[in-house]
């Protein structure tokens, strides 16, 4: 028998919370990872009751349980970049920040989960002292929408200028990169015309970068930030810079919206996996042979 070529898979580990819709949290990053070709694990900060309309209940996890998730990872599997979304507690936020530093973990991606698309908030005020001063001055980059950015820095954000100071304040907050995120906002400074635009705003310190693209008209949004977030993660784990890891994410999100199918009454998700299973027949990314057509019984 042959014995197996070594190779060396990129890892992912997503700390998040659990979406019971699985069209976010911890069901969304594994599916970009699997998607975008690296092996993901993931630790479990708490259990939402959630679907396409909205968030029913939250269970956060005992803090020992969360941390050991994270050993039990690292101890064994590894990882090459680290994707942290809802944590829900300050408790959980310092517990996580605590196993980062103490692992020695440096491609971190933050996502500050607040609220869910659906209005529900997921992170408790009394949280986001310790957001600030435990985890975002160990992330690579954070990744804040413009809510959550205005809740960083305490003023509106709504245009680009906007989005240039919140930017600069939450860099000196200790982050690596900030990427501020434009969401569906299309105004002054977001383009014109038939199409409206999108732009996220990177800034690393010293300079902006300004990634634009168009949007995508569709109802499912519901998780767009933690595929977001999980595939720039996913990135740095195949060892592309931030900035080409944010544009190869971005593209990847623009083609998981463009491919989306109705799910639920509410905000369906993204399709993250458009490249094996379609809903027309055509063939799969990466000349995908399991292929599922939707509707074919």
């Amino acid at each position: 028998m042959t014995d197996p070529i070594e190779t060396h898979v990129p890892r992912v580990m997503t700390i998040a919370g659990s979406d019971s819709g699985g069209g976010a949290g911890i069901q969304a990053d594994l599916k970009t990872f699997a998607a975008l070709g690296v092996y993901g694990t993931s630790a479990v900060t708490a259990i939402t009751a959630q679907n396409t309309r909205g968030v029913t209940a939250v269970q956060t996890v005992d803090l020992q349980i969360i941390g050991d998730q994270i050993d039990a990872i690292l101890g064994d599997i590894g990882t090459d970049a680290v994707k942290v979304g809802m944590l829900a507690s300050a408790e959980i936020v310092d517990q996580v920040a605590a196993k980062i530093s103490e692992h020695e973990l440096t491609k971190v991606v933050v996502d500050p989960v607040m609220v869910a698309t659906s209005g529900d908030r997921l992170l408790q005020e009394s949280a986001l002292k310790s957001l600030k001063t435990s985890l975002i001055p160990l992330a690579s980059v954070v990744t804040p929408n413009l809510d959550e950015a205005a809740t960083l820095t305490g003023f509106k954000v709504d245009n680009l200028p906007d989005m240039k100071d919140a930017a600069i304040q939450i860099h000196s907050m200790g982050a690596r990169t900030v990427l501020i995120k434009g969401g569906h906002f299309a105004g002054d400074g977001f383009g014109s015309g038939i199409k409206a635009k999108m732009s996220d705003v990177l800034y690393d310190g010293v300079s902006f970068t300004v990634f634009t693209a168009d949007q995508i008209p569709t109802t499912s949004t519901h998780g767009t930030g933690c595929t977001l977030s999980s595939a720039i993660a996913a990135g740095l784990a195949h060892g592309r810079s931030i900035p080409n890891a944010i544009t190869d994410a971005k593209a990847y999100l623009t083609d998981t919206l463009s491919h989306a199918f109705p799910v639920g009454m509410g905000n369906g998700p993204v399709n993250h996996l458009f490249g094996w299973w379609t809903n027309d027949g055509s063939s799969g990314k990466g000349g995908a042979t399991h292929k599922i057509t939707l509707g074919s019984g």
